[in-house]
């Protein structure tokens, strides 16, 4: 049994067929909608009306029953994900999770729209693009001291708040929301900001409050150890509601990104077949926003140096974040061979060069210590 229909629990049924599973699969949803792709949601799915981010999952080819029921199992894969987090106040608060979330807002956007977005993050920034291009007056709220100042720290989160003033889009940093109330949001301050529309993007949560009392051990996220095996014997956990223990980083980390829901499954598949497969990865995530592409990769929580390559005032750069003398994370915008290159840096774990590493001229590849 799979709980859970996105794109970590349809990867995780694939890898098992792949891997030679050939005993009963089901598959079990929280939307009617089968499996599909979530980065469109916030991109494309809202400026191109016949896009289909569908998984064009086969279920037959598969072999697997999918459906919303309840089941005894030999093998439980939790991929149940996570859920937004919602403010308070008696005004309608929408959000940008879902298929259907997408297509409400894309039916919506239209010139002369007043949007208020709560939350300068990945998917704000994103929802604020789209509504921007199509003509919309946009106001975004962050309670933090910068865009992505939660997601990678303030120096780096500040260099992207120009892009916002370019677009049109009215940024404002450091006032938090008491409110959402019919006709806009109530500000902690006293403050009002009227919009037509309200979309809260301040985060999401683990949704694993059903298994509280399960004896399933619940540490932001479903707590795995690095073959992703829960507390209880049988049960694994995939996608955004597992948090692993990485032995790269040397800590438990929950990362709600797209490429741990593609490649996470593998290692679940292998370990329900018999295997003891580890899942250690350098993550990495990706945004468009404001005409840029921005890559980040690895996770710079334990960094004690931050290394600039190239100007951010210039239209490519890179943030380097180093623990050790190594490079264990990387932000790039527009400079993907950097994010490539920079990526393996990350997993060799070797010292580097930090004049070479903050030279935008001399090859990431070549930033290595001497």
């Amino acid at each position: 049994m799979v709980a859970g229909a996105g794109l970590a629990g349809l990867r995780t049924v694939e890898q098992l067929r792949e891997r030679g599973a050939v005993g009963r699969i089901t598959l079990i949803g929280a939307e009617t909608r089968p499996p599909y792709d979530r980065p469109p949601l916030s991109k494309k799915v809202l400026t191109e009306p016949d896009l289909d981010p569908s998984l064009q999952a086969d279920f037959a080819a598969l072999d697997v029953d999918f459906r919303r029921a309840e089941y005894p199992f030999d093998h439980l894969v939790l991929a149940t994900g996570a859920l937004p987090v919602a403010l308070p106040g008696e005004g309608r608060q929408r959000f940008l999770r879902s298929y259907d979330d997408a297509l409400a807002l894309r039916d919506l956007l239209r010139p002369g729209l007043r949007l208020a977005i709560v939350g300068a993050g990945w998917i704000g920034a994103e929802l604020a693009t789209a509504a921007a291009v199509r003509g919309g007056q946009v106001t975004v709220v962050e309670a933090g001291p910068a865009p992505l100042a939660s997601a990678v720290g303030v120096p780096v989160g500040s260099q992207t708040a120009p892009w916002y003033a370019a677009a049109g889009v009215d940024l404002r940093v450091g006032i938090s929301v008491a409110a959402v109330q019919p006709g806009g949001l109530a500000l902690a301050g006293g403050e009002w900001i009227a919009a037509d529309e309200i979309v809260t993007a301040v985060g999401v949560r683990p949704a694993t409050s059903w298994l509280e009392g399960s004896g399933v051990r619940l540490q932001n996220g479903v707590a795995v150890d690095a073959g992703l095996r829960a507390s209880r014997p049988g049960v694994y956990a995939v996608g955004d509601c597992a948090a692993f223990d990485s032995r790269r980083f040397g800590r438990q980390l929950r990362f709600e990104h797209w490429d741990v829901a593609l490649h996470a499954p593998e290692v679940v598949a292998a370990n329900v077949l018999g295997g003891d497969e580890v899942y250690d990865p350098v993550p990495y995530f990706w945004s468009e926003q404001f005409g840029r592409m921005v890559q980040y990769a690895g996770y710079h929580g334990g960094a004690d140096e931050l290394v600039w390559r190239g100007d951010p005032a210039e239209p490519t750069w890179a943030a380097c974040w180093l623990a050790g003398g190594c490079l264990v994370a990387i932000l790039t915008v527009d400079r993907p061979r950097d994010l490539l290159q920079g990526r393996r840096l990350i997993t060799a774990c070797n010292p580097v060069d930090t004049a070479r590493l903050a030279d935008p001229a001399v090859p990431l590849k070549s930033a290595i210590a001497t």
